[in-house]
């Protein structure tokens, strides 16, 4: 994935409200811009930190710019926006990178399924095989050298296990996949100090077959690429 342009680059002041963010550019002028992130961003952000964000050019938005990467205090990049994790997931299928997920004709994305209400991120669909349901999670918190997810009490992930195991259920293939926005993380697992109930979930979910698999993302103000699969301590 290129971005075109690159991203701008600035200096952190503050995240708040969720979806705000202010920064001081370059020339010293301070802005405010989009939070794509609606989790705890828990030690991703502090004030004075280096971040990246893009810029649209639609006259409708009333914040032109999008946050979009941020430099730890160890120098490790971070993907603040979680809405690019399943394009990142597309595109690294699309290419092979993913090998657990090879083999199928056809992608769709944000399908319904499921006794909850919910739309899959992504449905491998071919002939010859099960359907495969694919949920996908941005991880980004690094603690003591590992990578943990999620970084908040997360009800609606909880869902996503239910209706993952309801597909296996069901006789379908079924996949949790993370996608690592992080540097400096080297494994995943789930955050039980966080939300308990989402760890216990997630043991039960692999326990009944759903698949659990991480992914690695490369990411710089020029492009950013799942390139390698992480290790998942379960």
């Amino acid at each position: 994935m290129k971005f075109d342009p690159s991203f701008e680059s600035g200096v952190l002041i503050k995240r708040y409200k969720r979806f705000l963010t202010d920064i001081t550019l370059p020339s010293g002028e301070v802005v405010t811009i989009h939070c794509p992130n609606t989790g705890s961003m828990k030690n991703c952000l502090f004030e004075g930190q280096k971040v990246w964000f893009s810029v649209s050019d639609n006259p409708k938005r009333k914040y032109s710019r999008t946050w979009e990467l941020a430099q730890s205090d160890k120098g490790h990049i971070i993907g603040i926006n979680t809405g690019r994790a399943n394009a990142l997931a597309e595109e690294a299928i699309n290419n092979g990178i993913i090998s657990e997920l090879q083999g199928y004709s056809s992608l769709r994305r944000e399908v319904k399924y499921g006794s909850e209400n919910s739309r899959i991120d992504i449905l491998l669909q071919d002939e010859k095989k099960p359907n495969c349901y694919i949920e996908v999670k941005s991880c980004t918190l690094l603690e003591n050298g590992h990578g943990y997810f999620p970084d908040a009490v997360t009800t609606r992930g909880q869902k996503h296990l239910r209706e993952l195991m309801e597909m296996v259920e069901q006789g379908q293939r079924a996949v949790l996949l993370f996608v690592v926005q992080h540097s400096g993380i080297n494994s995943v697992q789930a955050a039980a100090h966080i939300d308990p109930d989402y760890a216990l979930l997630l043991t039960e979910a692999h326990s009944k077959g759903v698949e659990i698999i991480a992914y690695s993302a490369n990411s710089s103000p020029i492009e950013t690429h799942l390139v390698k699969s992480c290790p998942v301590n379960l």
